[in-house]
């Protein structure tokens, strides 16, 4: 409970801040597209500490990174309430990102320390909670906040949290033994920092996260900038690669443990949990998008279409936890992603009738998926595991969950706009004077609209105003269209997981997390 208040507090504040970004641009006087810097500032931060956190922690300890880390967050977060404009709220939340960053991989990695292997599931169902339940009810609360007092309170609320999580960590958690001897021997001949290595890790995700907030907004390719961005990318990935495994070679401890990638229950679970990051963020995005944008539907009733799902996955958190110290984590796994699946086949029924209760019941089936693949997935990458290497397994997941989440809401972002398009191109082919049934139609609209023959001046209006009327619903049913074939898609990407659990070795019979230490 200690170390998931802080990391609960650390993800809830990555999606909180999406709907109060008109309220945000209102208030210090810049446009929506200016304000989205308080996404994309925070996001790079915090890709760019996920996996570098390890690495701190063995050179000032587990327990102080942990603290420094919350008591940042805090300090940033008041910092984001009280500034005074744009350019000084951004700084802030590149500030708070960083913070931010360090929080869940090592709370990962205390749980994983803390619990022995039988009882790793349920701490990891308490961790689960944080990490797919503050998604969910992120947008509303931020919109029960933002409409009700004032957008700066949604960073003065972190604040107390952080006091409170300072004070129980400091009285209950501790460093076990072997990380304060690492740290003593990484201490040895003073502190040297891998800085190149952490220059180039910053320039590589860093990028990706720009590139992937960015995209879309700039159209890709045809951005110089976006092109620069995504050349500096590769090459910086390329170069860390070498640095890092040249670290290795000459017995450096380097930032990234790329070795933990020989495992192969560890490389799968990393895409496992890409793939659990890229739909939880999609289709978090997706379906409050949906029904705001095609429905009608305010923001406080779109989060209100999410948080069921939430109380879902709360409740099933447990189940799963308990489960995974009895059942082999890949039929747990297997069971969650054939869930998912059959949700998101289930959801490509969807159209510009469906109710509220209905679309309820498809988020809850989904998360009902969703809730059995989190803690399974985590058990797994522990598997085999050196208790030295708990820290870059718990910051290389948790950046694997992050990148699939910025992933799929690029993805999202992306082909909704082109498969709109795309749709209405070849509808708006049937709109002509050629076509009998568009002919007919615009008649009957034009009686409706008030224009009947007979010289009555109304007429040549009507008639606008009817085609205007056909194309309206011409441009809602090309968007459903461009959100059932994104459905499609995911679906196709989950399904396509199910395979890879035939690669996973079978786990020890006492239950696989530990069996290696």
């Amino acid at each position: 409970m200690t170390v998931t208040l802080a990391t609960f507090m650390e993800v809830l504040d990555s999606s909180i801040a999406n709907v109060a970004l008109p309220h945000i641009a209102g208030g210090l006087g810049s446009t929506q597209d200016e304000a989205t810097w308080v996404l994309t500032a925070y996001l790079v931060a915090n890709a760019v500490i996920l996996p570098a956190g390890a690495y701190m922690t063995t050179f000032i300890g587990r327990k102080k990174f942990y603290m420094i880390c919350v008591v940042l967050f805090g300090i940033s977060s008041a910092l984001c309430g009280l500034a005074p404009s744009l350019p000084l709220l951004v700084f802030f939340r590149i500030l708070q990102g960083i913070g931010g960053g360090g929080l869940a991989p090592s709370e990962q990695a205390i749980l994983a320390d803390t619990f022995p292997p039988e009882k790793r599931g349920q701490a990891f169902a308490m961790y689960g909670l944080a990490v797919v339940v503050a998604p969910a009810i992120g947008p509303t609360l931020g919109g029960w906040i933002t409409d009700n007092y004032d957008w700066r309170w949604i960073f003065f609320l972190n604040v107390p949290i952080c006091l409170l999580s300072l004070f129980l960590t400091s009285r209950i958690v501790e460093d076990p033994p072997w990380v304060s001897e690492q740290v003593k021997e990484s201490q040895k001949g003073g502190i040297r920092l891998d800085l190149l290595g952490f220059a180039l890790l910053g320039l590589t995700f860093g990028s990706l996260e720009f590139i992937l907030d960015k995209g879309q907004e700039d159209d890709w390719f045809a951005s110089k900038l976006i092109t620069f961005f995504i050349v500096t990318m590769v090459v910086a990935f390329v170069v860390m690669i070498w640095w890092e495994l040249r670290q290795l070679r000459i017995g450096n401890r380097p930032i990234l443990n790329l070795t933990l990638f020989k495992r192969r229950n560890f490389a799968i679970s990393f895409g496992l949990m890409f793939v659990l990051g890229f739909s939880l963020y999609g289709t978090t995005i997706l379906i409050p998008q949906f029904v705001q944008t095609l429905l009608g539907y305010t923001a406080e009733l779109a989060g209100m279409v999410l948080s069921p799902a939430g109380f879902m996955m709360m409740a099933m958190m447990p189940v799963v936890g308990i489960l995974s110290s009895k059942v082999d984590p890949r039929k747990l796994i297997g069971y969650g992603f054939a869930m998912l699946t059959l949700s998101l086949v289930t959801m490509h029924t969807m159209d510009l009738g469906i109710s509220y209760h209905r679309l309820v019941f498809l988020r809850v089936f989904q998360a009902s998926g969703l809730a059995f693949l989190f803690i399974p997935i985590n058990t797994i990458a522990y598997i085999g595991v050196k208790q030295s290497e708990n820290n870059d397994v718990s910051g290389l997941t948790n950046l694997a969950r992050n990148i699939g989440g910025s992933c799929g809401t690029a993805f999202i972002a992306t082909m909704l706009t082109r498969l709109t398009a795309a749709h209405e191109t070849n509808m708006v082919r049937n709109l002509t004077s050629g076509n009998q049934a568009f002919v007919e139609q615009v008649k009957r609209l034009k009686g409706m609209f008030g224009g009947h023959a007979g010289g009555n001046p109304m007429v040549g209006q009507a008639s606008h105003t009817a085609q205007a009327y056909i194309y309206n619903q011409m441009h809602r049913q090309a968007g459903m269209l461009a959100y059932l074939d994104i459905i499609q898609y995911l679906a196709i990407f989950c399904a396509c997981m199910l395979p890879l659990l035939f690669f996973i070795p079978k786990p020890p019979k006492h239950l696989d997390p530990g069996a290696g230490h």
